[in-house]
């Protein structure tokens, strides 16, 4: 079941809906402007909305492909009997969903630019990684595609949630908790109540919150995790990755993802441009949103995409 037209209706976010039928299942995304392409990727507990003010301003001359991953926002939510509700999921559906708009709906081979947070920047790295080609510039916000930095533990709910115990599992589907925590937690500015309830709206449902669970239970900490192949990527990055342009914007009071991240980002991509924002937290594109706008469109005016 897909979210209905009303409940698409969130502060800022007048676009017009995408659908691509991705192994049977709709998924939807968006396609807004023309240009090179800009692939957009949220994380959990968020949606395609996050990414609203960014597409609302780069679309002008940025073509902003913007997918919501099966179970989450206004697509689908198939039964588990249907679909495997894991990262390496996740990574075979965007390669369908590209694969699909550069035979299908006029996008190039080449010349995208990832833009990605949270599992977002897991699974959308993971792409590159598999498939440098497509991918000429890199934007990164707070977010992981790597293993856990020395000395890094996971927060305690995120371990209660993870560890499959019945009561934290259970509390995870059968209320919204988990993306209502999200939406104060992980800024340091409160939120405005309609973008709050926007954030919310796709997982005010029980049915419709079991990829929030699964994706907080599929972090991998251990090579025995299933999601472990897509971060367990060695101690340095081949040069086809750390030759690519890349940006980091990073909220330096993200509860989650802290300065060990930023600082394994920094040492992974030792040319990377880095954007601090000491006062934003994990959603640094609403704490931080007009520099984080003014960072991104300022880096790709300086790195043209490349298409050869």
């Amino acid at each position: 079941m897909s979210l209905t037209e009303a409940e698409l209706r969130c502060p800022d976010y007048d676009f017009a809906p995408n659908w691509f039928a991705n192994g049977g299942v709709r998924q939807h995304y968006l396609d807004e402007g023309t240009g090179a392409p800009l692939l957009m990727l949220h994380g959990n507990p968020t949606w395609s909305y996050m990414w609203r003010h960014l597409v609302r301003d780069l679309r002008s001359d940025h073509r902003c492909i913007v997918p919501d991953h099966i179970g989450m926002g206004p697509s689908e939510r198939p039964s588990e009997s249907d679909y495997a509700y894991t990262a390496s999921s996740r990574l075979a559906d965007l390669e369908r969903l590209v694969q699909h708009l550069q035979a299908e709906r006029g996008l190039p081979a080449r010349g995208w630019t990832l833009i990605g947070h949270d599992w977002g920047g897991i699974i959308g790295m993971a792409l590159a990684r598999r498939r440098p080609g497509w991918v000429s510039r890199i934007v990164m916000l707070n977010s992981a595609a790597f293993t856990m930095p020395a000395g890094y533990r996971l927060p305690w709910f995120l371990r209660l949630i993870r560890s499959g115990g019945r009561p934290p599992a259970w509390f995870v589907h059968r209320t919204n908790a988990f993306a209502v925590a999200a939406s104060r937690l992980g800024v340091t500015s409160p939120l405005p109540a309609p973008v709050r309830r926007a954030y919310l709206a796709p997982y005010r449902r029980e049915h419709r919150r079991l990829a929030v669970l699964r994706f907080v239970q599929d972090i991998p900490v251990t090579s025995a995790d299933p999601a472990w192949p897509l971060i367990d990527v060695g101690p340095d990055e081949p040069p086809e990755m750390t030759s690519l342009p890349m940006l980091l914007c990073w909220g330096g009071r993200d509860p989650v993802f802290d300065h060990r991240f930023l600082a394994e980002w920094r040492r992974r991509f030792p040319s990377a441009e880095v954007r601090l924002f000491p006062r934003a937290g994990h959603l640094v594109q609403e704490d931080a949103r007009e520099e984080v706008i003014a960072s991104v469109r300022d880096f790709l005016g300086r790195h043209p995409e490349r298409q050869s």
